[in-house]
């Protein structure tokens, strides 16, 4: 209940009197180690009830406060709005007068949806508190289930035709605009948000325009459009991320910020010319979703205590290795978050910005004006902070300043792209930083992957194949008496037989015997070896983990470990 604003209604909450400073901020803490909405926290904790936190909203607005929304909602008010604004802003016409249109919204704090709702009827907007869970049964009820609305309009659009090579700007931007295209996109935007996506990629071939969402890791493909929306559905994409519409030679970036299912949505754009037009993808950043909270990243409590130990430090480095998409800035975000107080500087220096977090300086770096990760990295130690956030580590100079800042005297996070924890430290020997500036500065590494999780909603047991359980080349008691399952599919999981993400996590502390290793230049499988006898569970010891406890599957383990 209201996850976007934590901040505002703790601030209702005071302003109204309704429990102390004390009550308030140890309810917070809960909050911030839970990583519930803090109006839920306040709910769960039995002080408040979910009625009395809605009435303060509503009086803080000075707005009605309806309890539950109409059963029926009548033809004249239905259509004020059309089905994908419904779905887009998560609201229900309630009320109109002379003066102005009352909507039941699901977020009544987001400001925005009122300004835009105003310039979409051109009449004063209120947005009235109702419960925010029955406001989106609501919109269903009245305006029907997003899917098929996506599935009729397809059909409405055949007929659209494209735009021609040579096109003017003019010609462009006025094709971007037209009413179909802009309801076409944000029914795509609206459909990716809904089903948790984490990218939406437009892929223009010789005769077909896919769209695919990326979500917990794996492709899907949604009802393909007409060939030729391609360049008009692409030129409405670069119009919203106030790209270049007329350059379609060279690749851009952008971003956007909009209100999908109600809530602010942030998304990265990135462009690029292809054989049959502009490939276009777009990263979905949700905070909603995304649980900046270690206690919400489902890793082992002896991991989780090692990286508060690790950030809490005086100095040192800590880095997270992994490949692409496996979750690496998540949890550096996380453990920024475990230190993110009034007495601790924080500085970040990121490619992009993925998530803007209060309290913590964040910097873009700019490689067309020169603002490197090394040259901000140098730029941060006149600044005077005491923890350092670097992207990646992506070259020697950025790594030597990092080494440099952790003997000065400041904890530094980081990332890398390598297999594995130990792998880490190869890597920067290879980028040519010296074994004993590595051993000297070193701290933690933590080595991690993200795989799917079974659905919980049709999660079945079931006795594996035997060529299977001898890939995971495990000991044959070990598993004698253990349950092994996996998803059949359900309308839960559209069939897919999971939903969400699990990750995996191993971490490796840095010891004397490990120092010394490092400095004398010695091999990754030593490393690890000597890690493991120190108490380092390996990416494939919690992956069996994670099959024991039914949380994922023996194939998600075999192919990511």
């Amino acid at each position: 209940m209201f996850e976007d604003h934590n901040e505002s209604i703790k601030d209702i909450v005071l302003e109204a009197n309704l429990l102390n400073e004390t009550q308030v901020g140890s309810l917070w803490d809960a909050h911030l180690q839970t990583g519930k909405s803090f109006a839920d926290t306040l709910v769960d904790s039995g002080l408040l009830d979910r009625t009395t936190v809605l009435e303060a909203v509503a009086k803080h607005l000075n707005v009605p406060y309806i309890p539950v929304p109409p059963e029926f909602v009548s033809d004249d008010l239905k259509r004020m709005l059309k089905p994908e604004q419904a779905h887009k802003y998560n609201v229900v016409p309630y009320a109109v007068d002379p003066n102005k249109v009352t909507f039941l919204a699901k977020d009544p704090l987001n400001f925005s949806i009122v300004d835009e709702l105003s310039f979409i009827l051109q009449r004063d907007v209120e947005l009235a508190v109702t419960d925010p869970d029955l406001v989106h049964a609501a919109v269903v009820k009245t305006y029907g289930d997003l899917q098929s609305s996506l599935e009729d309009f397809l059909h409405e659009i055949e007929d659209i035709t494209g735009l021609d090579e040579n096109a003017s700007e003019s010609e462009i931007s006025s094709k971007a605009s037209q009413a179909p295209i802009v309801r076409f996109v944000d029914l795509v935007l609206q459909e990716a948000v809904k089903a948790k996506a984490s990218d939406i990629h437009f892929e223009p071939f010789e005769n077909q325009f896919r769209i695919r969402y990326r979500i917990d890791g794996a492709l899907y493909e949604m009802a393909p459009p007409p060939k030729s929306l391609a360049s008009s559905v692409i030129a409405r994409v670069k119009v919203m991320s106030s790209l270049n519409i007329a350059e379609r030679r060279i690749p851009q970036d952008g971003r956007i910020k909009t209100t999908v299912g109600g809530r602010p949505v942030d998304l990265r754009v990135s462009t690029l010319p292809t054989q049959f037009g502009e490939s276009v993808v777009l990263r979905i950043l949700d905070k909603s979703v995304v649980n900046l909270d270690l206690v919400n990243l489902s890793m082992q409590d002896e991991i989780m205590e090692g990286i508060r130990d690790l950030v809490n430090r005086p100095n040192g480095i800590f880095i997270v290795t992994g490949p692409t998409g496996s979750g690496k800035t998540t949890t550096l975000y996380s453990a920024l978050r475990e230190v993110n107080v009034p007495e601790v500087k924080i500085l970040t220096a990121e490619d992009p910005v993925e998530y803007e977090i209060e309290g913590i300086m964040q910097v873009q770096i700019n490689h067309q004006v020169g603002l490197t990760f090394a040259s901000a990295l140098r730029s941060f130690l006149r600044q005077d902070p005491d923890t350092i956030m670097v992207g990646e580590i992506r070259d020697l100079e950025t790594a030597q300043i990092a080494v440099q800042a952790s003997l000065t005297g400041h904890v530094v996070l980081s990332t890398l792209h390598t297999n594995d924890a130990p792998g880490a430290v190869t890597r920067l020997i290879d980028m040519g930083l010296e074994p004993y500036l590595i051993s000297a500065s070193l701290e933690g590494i933590l080595g991690q992957r993200l795989l799917r999780r079974i659905c919980k909603h049709c999660r079945t047991a079931y006795e594996p194949d035997q060529n299977i359980i001898d890939m995971l080349d495990v000991d044959p008691l070990e598993i004698a008496d253990k349950q092994f399952y996996y998803g059949r599919g359900c309308s839960e999981c559209s069939h897919s037989g999971y939903k969400g993400r699990q990750g995996l996590f191993e971490l490796m502390m840095i010891n004397d015997r490990l120092r010394e290793l490092i400095t004398g230049k010695a091999p990754t499988l030593v490393l690890k070896q000597c890690a493991i006898e120190n108490g380092m569970r390996t990416l494939r010891d919690d992956g069996l983990r994670c099959i024991f406890d039914g949380l994922t599957t023996i194939e998600e383990v075999l192919k990511y470990t």
